[in-house]
């Protein structure tokens, strides 16, 4: 199918596009990568009045590295562009990054676009919430951190104001005292994760003779209508050594308060079951990891 028509600007600052996504009177859609937003005009799904292009403006891609070792990654950098960075000093971005799509997906697809797309099914906001990540954002009223816990509210909706670009993602930095993982079951066609879990464990070193485990976050994805973080399965294992039998009980949790999808790929029982084994799988990898 072709599009309905829609104007189409290229700015070459981030001053330039905050300009233009702040005017009133048009639908306007920011366009990154275009790997998500680009099929649902095909095929009429969405319209738009006008396209704001950010993919070329160069302050929005990279990733640096700050003093203290966290990452602080542009918008517009791509997805092949992380999976050669240091960034997969994080494990569970080294696990996830080279599942996600195919191989133009990875190239175009950018990881501002990802989230600001907040997608149920994708794989980078589960590894983000186990994280911890935070989101900046940016409009002409100025710049705000949007904590990833906080950014996902709804299928397909996010925190995000209308006028806002998302600018950089910034993570943890990477430590031996910490290790994480994510594993997923994908939909074979699309790639898209019928479940997806990301773990990520601290420990404080052994208390008599046993790893306790200070700091642990699971993010899950394709499961509810958002990701979401597992709040249960982290309560029942922080401060514990996380033993095979008190992942297993804990995992039981992984959707407690959630409303589990269930559609044309999954239905609820099986989403839920998976939903238990894979958080059971990431968080033990995890613990390996951080032995």
């Amino acid at each position: 199918m072709i599009p309905a028509a829609f104007a189409y600007e290229r700015p070459k600052s981030l001053d330039e596009a905050l300009g233009l996504i702040s005017q009133d009177g048009a639908a306007t859609k920011v366009l990154a990568g275009g790997q998500s937003i680009l099929p649902l005009l095909k095929l009429r799904l969405a319209s738009v009045d006008r396209l704001v292009d950010i993919g070329r403006i160069e302050e929005l891609r990279g990733v640096r590295q700050a003093a203290d070792g966290s990452f602080a990654i542009g918008a517009a950098t791509t997805y092949s562009e992380l999976i050669d960075s240091p960034v997969t000093a994080l494990a569970c971005m080294a696990d996830a990054l080279p599942t996600i799509g195919d191989v133009q997906v990875r190239n175009r697809g950018t990881i501002g676009g990802a989230i600001a797309h907040a997608d149920p099914a994708s794989d980078l906001p589960a590894v983000l919430l186990a994280l911890d990540a935070a989101v900046i954002a940016r409009s002409k009223r100025g710049e705000r951190t949007i904590p990833i816990t906080s950014f996902f509210i709804g299928p397909f909706e996010s925190a995000l104001e209308t006028d806002e670009i998302i600018t950089e993602i910034r993570l943890m930095a990477p430590s031996d005292d910490y290790g994480s993982a994510y594993v997923s079951i994908e939909q074979q066609a699309s790639g898209y994760a019928i479940a997806g879990v990301a773990a990520v464990l601290g420990h404080s070193g052994e208390v008599m003779g046993s790893t306790l485990i200070e700091d642990i976050r699971v993010g899950v994805t394709g499961v509810g209508d958002r990701a979401y973080r597992a709040s249960a399965v982290e309560a029942a294992l922080r401060g514990t050594d996380c033993s095979h039998d008190r992942i297993a009980r804990a995992a039981r949790q992984a959707t407690e308060g959630v409303q589990v999808n269930s559609d044309i790929h999954a239905d609820r029982e099986y989403r839920t079951a998976m939903a238990e084994v894979l958080v059971r799988r990431a968080i033990e990898a995890a613990r390996a990891r951080s032995a």
